[in-house]
């Protein structure tokens, strides 16, 4: 089983990901929840877009804004987000990006890497999929270790993904 991405949705208009979207025929589309006077709104707004390329799964990769109740109930186990450390360490609301990466640096760990889990109402809490370990070395710095766990994760996310939508991997 192949799966095909049918679309993508930003939230910011600055996101890289347009581009590449556009370089690759791949319908795109900003929904910020910044312009809608009421987040339920921007939560339908989702909704109706998801429902109109037919989806079958949510993916996301970068994404930082909190995915609404409305999604969540339609997707029910079928939002996956990936995340730069091993949760639930690391994780929560502002941990993303750099600041995860020095954090881990900070707190003296001995291994980071990534986690893909199933998306819940709260940042990074959801259910854990997969975990996958990467050693933080003693000369590492947070630029350093966020190439590696970027490289890492370039290679577990679309694995696990296919996993989970060819069911060898269940969510509930």
């Amino acid at each position: 089983l192949q799966a095909q991405v049918v679309g993508m949705i930003a939230n910011r208009s600055n996101a890289g990901a347009l581009l590449r979207a556009e370089r690759l025929g791949i319908p795109a589309v900003v929904i910020n929840p910044k312009d809608f006077s009421d987040r339920s709104f921007w939560d339908q707004a989702m909704l109706k877009q998801l429902k109109d390329w037919a989806v079958d799964w949510v993916i996301l990769a970068g994404y930082l804004a909190l995915i609404g109740p409305e999604v969540l109930r339609a997707f029910p186990s079928r939002v996956v987000n990936t995340h730069p450390s091993l949760l639930p360490k690391f994780g929560g609301e502002g941990m993303y990006g750099m600041r995860v990466h020095r954090a881990v640096i900070q707190a003296g760990e001995k291994l980071s890497g990534v986690t893909i889990h199933l998306i819940d109402e709260v940042y990074d809490r959801g259910r854990i999929v997969h975990q996958e370990p990467i050693a933080v070395l003693e000369d590492d710095t947070a630029e350093l270790l966020a190439q590696r766990v970027k490289i890492l994760e370039n290679q577990v996310y679309p694995r696990v993904l296919n996993d989970l939508v060819t069911g060898r991997i269940t969510t509930g």
